[in-house]
């Protein structure tokens, strides 16, 4: 079985900056979308609470409700206490048991009062909820409009981009076989670090294209070589000569 063919470091560093032109593309691509995917998922946690919000509303609502029903079941039954009393006052013997019923037709007649001041007040709760459900319907309506043109523009354009970035995504995949896994995993680390995601760069003017730190004349000479990896002393960005750069962008 013949022996697997060494990578060089030329081909290395060739393959690192092409993957740097691949990442940079792909992250314009993915800058076209900007923040829709984060709106349309703040979008989504909204609806969710608010739907949660209106159910909650809505067991309040049904618990108010049964409380009304509640408290005219005790309405009715303190009518019927009273009356059965005001009916057995007719047979009264003494004024002790005078007094008594009396006291018990008092005390069914401030229970109803009690009840009914419950029901007016349950009344009130009911209307403010039903009230604060209609304004959050609205409220749920508009944002699911919002959510639904977000999720359309985002759809729009990931049907234009994704066939470009799923290219792209192969030709980087390519290019990470031939870059080493600790080369790779260096510039990756590198890169996710730097603002402008550059994780490679190329020497201008005889400073580093990343940060701008002057790079030494025999430095410069040792990048042209390509015999080893060399990075920016000062922001730790891979170095490669403009001659290479150029070859890889054709």
């Amino acid at each position: 079985m013949p022996l697997a063919k060494e990578v060089s470091i030329e081909q290395k560093l060739k393959a690192l900056y092409k993957l740097q032109i691949i990442d940079t593309q792909i992250s314009k691509l993915q800058a076209i979308r900007g923040e829709l995917p984060n709106e349309v998922a703040d979008l989504e946690d909204d609806i969710a609470g608010m739907e949660t919000r209106l159910a909650n509303m809505a067991n309040d609502i049904k618990a108010i409700e049964d409380s009304i029903s509640q408290n005219k079941t005790r309405i009715i039954d303190a009518k019927a206490l009273a009356k059965k009393y005001e009916k057995q006052l007719e047979g009264v013997k003494n004024n002790r048991e005078y007094d008594a019923l009396n006291k018990e037709i008092e005390i069914q007649g401030l229970e109803q009062q009690a009840a009914d001041k419950r029901i007016k007040n349950a009344n009130m709760d009911a209307e403010q909820k039903k009230n604060g459900i209609t304004a959050l319907d609205l409220e749920l309506a508009g944002r699911k409009q919002d959510l639904k043109n977000k999720k359309g523009e985002l759809e729009s354009i990931i049907a234009d981009t994704e066939k470009e970035e799923a290219l792209l995504n192969k030709d980087r995949d390519k290019a990470v076989v031939v870059a080493d896994d600790r080369l790779v995993t260096s510039y990756n680390r590198i890169r996710t670090s730097m603002k402008n995601g550059m994780g490679v760069a190329v020497i201008m003017r005889e400073s580093c294209g990343g940060c701008f730190a002057g790079i030494p004349p025999q430095r410069q000479a040792d990048i042209k070589l390509r015999k080893k990896i060399i990075v920016c002393e000062n922001c730790g960005r891979v170095l490669v000569d403009p001659e290479l750069a150029d070859e890889v962008s054709k």
